[in-house]
């Protein structure tokens, strides 16, 4: 069976499609390769794609809905994971109108094309845990119940309005959806902008690392196998025609950032010269998930510590950069 991937030259989009591939399944991979961050990384990801039996990659932007439609029809596929957005809360203060056609007329141009492909099964797609606003966790963390939280950045005002539009899309249409929200995501491969990466640069070229918050925020480090665990388990269980589920997808144990900083000192065998600043706007104190709906759904268990993926990481960049 096909399944499109959208975002398949991203992080998570590169290990969702590996992994669908190693399962027998054949993928179309969708990226537009814009240079948000070095499109090195993204055309090195693709080329551990391209040589896969049952893989494909389209270059293509998601907000081209003629194009988008045209895709899937001509794909056969009845599933999708779109994982293809404009990330990052701090890039969305200056750089608005990237989220805009990215994150909402690229989300309606794949909602279209899903609701025009005859007997379509279920479309995941990515959310972001940015929608809880800047709340701090009690108990088991945030649950999917608590969305109604007043966004503190574009980036997350944008990943709410996808919600929204699922719902939407998921009750006039009746096509299957869910939706996932992800906490902070690590692991090889990984995003330049995410602070373990820009950390792990920093420390090895003997350069000062800025920590904000002044190294009172926590965030919910969730590995990367473990986050496509978690996708791909959902995938398999569409719910009911006509819903748009929510669910939160995370490690739901957070780690502070002055504890990660540890972590990865000890993997780099450095220690960091550290910068405290303010926290920045847009940004948030705490991230936390209660995964317990996720756990019910598909017996979802994250495995790996931070003390242990971080590890991989650091191997991970050490040989991409030839610093071994």
């Amino acid at each position: 069976m096909t399944v499109i991937v959208t975002g398949a030259a991203g992080f998570i989009g590169m290990h969702v499609a590996e992994r669908l591939l190693s399962r027998g399944e054949s993928v179309v991979g969708v990226d537009v390769f814009n240079d948000y961050y070095d499109p090195a990384l993204k055309d090195a990801r693709a080329s551990r794609l391209a040589d896969r039996d049952g893989f494909r990659m389209v270059r293509m932007d998601i907000a081209d809905a003629e194009a988008m439609r045209a895709l899937v029809a001509e794909s056969g596929a009845r599933r999708m994971v779109h994982l293809a957005a404009q990330a990052g809360v701090r890039y969305s203060i200056d750089n608005p109108f990237a989220y805009e056609r990215s994150n909402l007329a690229g989300h309606l141009s794949v909602l279209e094309a899903c609701r025009h492909a005859p007997g379509f099964e279920h479309l995941v797609y990515a959310s972001s845990s940015s929608v809880y606003g800047d709340r701090p966790g009690e108990g088991a963390g945030f649950k999917e119940s608590d969305a109604a939280a007043e966004p503190v950045s574009l980036y997350a005002a944008t990943k709410r309005a996808g919600e929204l539009m699922s719902f939407a899309y998921a009750r006039l249409y009746g096509f299957p959806q869910t939706g996932l929200r992800f906490f902070t995501v690590y692991g090889p491969w990984g995003r330049p902008d995410m602070a373990y990466f820009s950390f792990t640069r920093k420390i090895l070229a003997g350069e000062p690392i800025e920590v904000f918050g002044q190294g009172k925020m926590a965030r919910d480090f969730t590995y990367i196998d473990d986050i496509v665990d978690g996708i791909l388990g959902a995938l398999d269980r569409p719910p009911e025609h006509g819903a748009n589920r929510i669910l939160n997808i995370g490690d739901s144990r957070p780690v502070g950032l002055m504890d990660m900083i540890g972590v990865l000192e000890r993997a780099l065998g450095r220690e960091a010269e550290k910068i405290f600043k303010p926290m920045q706007p847009g940004d948030v104190t705490e991230t936390y998930a209660d995964v317990s709906r996720l756990h019910a759904l598909t017996g979802y268990q994250p495995k790996v510590k931070l003390e242990e993926g971080l590890p991989r990481f650091v191997d991970w960049y050490r040989g991409y950069n030839g610093l071994r």
